[in-house]
């Protein structure tokens, strides 16, 4: 792979580590990449499930009954990466930024530029960084973030992230269930739009103008539902003991999955989506961009939600 870097990078983890880069290495940079963002005039933000974790943090103690906790592609190992989006008229500066702190480019493949992202390697080989500009583009349904980053810091709004999770269809990992379970634990569904709860009606009129993204957002939401409804039975093949999750956290998460639904439910939709919902599924309404194989995620719904024979 060392083709594809600007410079040669060696693999150097500390031997107290236990090859394991932990979690709190990764809470720490991701916030020290964004402040010398900001100190450069240089608006980035963390995405995915660090921002997550970052928003959450006064909930630690669920994620862990979760068995959120060390669900990275190394085993132990609680991420991989760290992920930000910042806005493309930008992307020079990014580049010096991480130049500057000792980061190494990946140089531009097809993938990456078609994307719109740049990718990073630390410099002793930690972890990786990806940077997309202004949109999510590698996903099922694009998350456009043009004008939102300045609404929170130094992460995404908590709704922006929910949608992040909800767009998925094709890998819809047991990692991002648990995401979503700990995110709507941690914040309220309100009619507007506050820093620290998930905006229902900017869901509700974003979905109401796309029903692919609405079809694949809802279709979720109502399985997470039936989860946390169903935990009993279906905690154990998403690898939760039902027995850490209380009543009132269960009661509590379908309460605001309810909340949303109905507010999206509510919601006028506009003529593009009534006619785009008249074809249906039987046209594909996502882009096809995730893989199980590529992401390290499965077919989540269709492994927990079968039916029993």
């Amino acid at each position: 792979m060392a083709w594809l870097l600007d410079k040669e990078i060696t693999r150097e983890l500390p031997k107290e580590w236990n090859g394991i880069v932990p979690t709190e290495v990764f809470i720490q940079e991701s916030q020290n990449i964004v402040e010398k963002a900001k100190n450069a005039g240089i608006t980035l933000r963390i995405i995915g499930g660090l921002s997550i974790a970052l928003h959450c943090q006064e909930h630690r103690d669920f994620a862990k009954k979760l068995g959120r906790i060390g669900t990275g592609v190394v085993k132990g190992q609680e991420y991989s990466d760290i992920d930000y989006v910042s806005y493309r008229d930008q992307r020079e500066k990014i580049k010096e930024l991480f130049e500057k702190i000792g980061y190494a480019k990946r140089r531009a493949t097809l993938s990456t530029a078609a994307s719109e992202r740049q990718i990073y390697y630390h410099p002793k080989g930690w972890f990786y960084v990806d940077v997309f500009f202004d949109k999510l583009l590698v996903a099922n349904h694009p998350i456009d973030f043009k004008g939102r980053l300045e609404l929170d810091y130094p992460t995404i709004t908590v709704t922006d992230m929910l949608l992040e999770k909800v767009q998925m269809w094709e890998a819809f990992s047991v990692k991002d269930l648990k995401d979503c379970l700990l995110l709507l634990k941690a914040h309220d569904v309100k009619d507007k739009g506050e820093k620290e709860s998930i905006d229902a009606s900017y869901i509700a009129k974003l979905l109401s103008q796309d029903w692919g993204f609405w079809y694949t957002a809802t279709t979720n939401l109502k399985k997470l539902e039936k989860f946390i409804s169903e935990i009993d039975k279906l905690g154990p093949e998403a690898e939760i003991d039902p027995k850490q999750i209380e009543n009132n956290d269960r009661e509590e998460i379908s309460r605001k999955i309810k909340t949303l639904l109905e507010r999206i439910e509510k919601e006028p939709k506009s003529l593009g989506w009534k006619m785009r919902a008249k074809i249906g599924t039987k046209k594909r309404w996502y882009n096809p961009v995730e893989r199980p194989e590529t992401v390290g995620g499965f077919g989540i719904w269709e492994a927990i939600l079968k039916e029993k024979g």
